[in-house]
């Protein structure tokens, strides 16, 4: 039997919590689709403290990680152009990318070696075009990158970046056109299943019904599973930076300069993406470090210039001899990582 609370209580199809980027892509295609739902996201997304900011991130088909990842990718463009005609917003940009590692291709990246092979096993298996070039290749075609004669890449050209902020809050104002509830600055507490099979999700502000929940929290999804679980999801600090150019900046724009993800023999691995705001905003250059473990709601968001430096002098400038050391911005961002470096799709 129904209590007047239960009654009084907000009921829809499915529930959604976090709204970056997983978030945001399902509470708007289940909108779509004609289910009633509501996203929920303690902060006022698109935000930058959890891990869909930074103005641009890589996509790209040929994925190294794994070719089971390589339709969703396909089907991510799909989407992004059908968005792109829907509200005139600039989501995806196909610049082409270079995917660079020793000729040996033995090292290991999100914790899998031959990460070229598996590149190109991928573009293989579903018929993406992929170049291959030597070290004299890319220095003609991309003079910009001080690649060895001890690696190899390969060219991906339907590679490319996407604006974070940008698909977050155009994907979030469709699924409101199509009647989603949207709920900002609303910190989620707890979930538990009623009596009657449904799910209950407790916020600081109400508590609704649903029949399904999807957890899409990032970095503070282990506070929500049962505690068994949360070793399988390691938090991790990464910083992202914006260097200026000695010379012309135009050699880094998008129309002659790649993305790319750098596998190195020194271990000092990066990846990084065109200039795309001109002379004055630098060029975004990154670099995957895991040695330090923190939480969502611990991280140290402050950037020091010793962190910087070393990061310019070690990993940055021997790939890039054109970056200057003069920084013109930093961000923090948050990596959940399972033991696999895959991702977790289940319930």
């Amino acid at each position: 039997m129904q209590t007047q609370a239960s009654m009084r209580m907000k009921h829809f199809d499915t529930i959604v919590v976090g709204l970056g980027a997983a978030g945001a892509a399902t509470t708007y295609q289940l909108a779509r689709k004609g289910a009633r739902v509501l996203g929920i996201d303690q902060f006022d997304p698109p935000h930058a403290y959890g891990s869909t900011h930074g103005d641009t991130r890589i996509t790209r088909l040929a994925v190294g990680e794994g070719a089971q990842y390589t339709p969703l990718a396909m089907r991510s463009h799909e989407i992004w152009r059908d968005i792109e005609a829907q509200t005139g917003a600039s989501l995806l940009t196909q610049c082409g990318a270079l995917y660079i590692a020793p000729i040996s291709d033995h090292l290991a990246i999100h914790g899998k070696p031959g990460f070229l092979a598996r590149a190109r096993f991928a573009a293989n298996r579903y018929d993406i075009p992929l170049e291959s070039l030597d070290a004299a290749d890319v220095r003609r075609r991309f003079p910009m990158f001080n690649m060895h004669a001890t690696e190899r890449a390969l060219f991906e050209p339907s590679a490319g970046f996407v604006r974070p902020e940008a698909c977050v809050s155009q994907q979030l104002a469709l699924a409101s056109h199509h009647g989603a509830e949207i709920h900002r600055n609303e910190r989620f507490l707890y979930y538990e299943r009623a009596s009657d099979g449904t799910m209950r999700v407790h916020t600081a502000a109400n508590t609704y019904a649903a029949r399904s929940l999807v957890l899409a929290m990032g970095a503070w999804v282990a506070d929500a599973m049962p505690v068994s679980l949360a070793p399988y999801f390691t938090v991790t600090r990464q910083l992202l930076c914006w260097f200026d150019v000695e010379g012309d900046v135009a050699a880094f724009a998008p129309e002659r300069f790649p993305v790319y993800i750098w596998v190195r023999e020194d271990n000092h691995d990066v990846y990084g993406f065109p200039a795309i705001d001109g002379p004055h905003g630098g060029v975004k250059i990154a670099a995957e470090v895991y040695s330090t473990p923190t939480t969502a709601d611990g991280i140290d968001r402050h950037v020091s210039a010793d962190e910087t430096s070393h990061l310019f002098t070690h990993y940055f400038s021997p790939c890039f001899p054109a970056l200057s050391s003069r920084l013109v911005r930093t961000a923090t961002c948050l990596y959940t990582v399972t033991p696999g470096f895959d991702f977790i799709i289940d319930t």
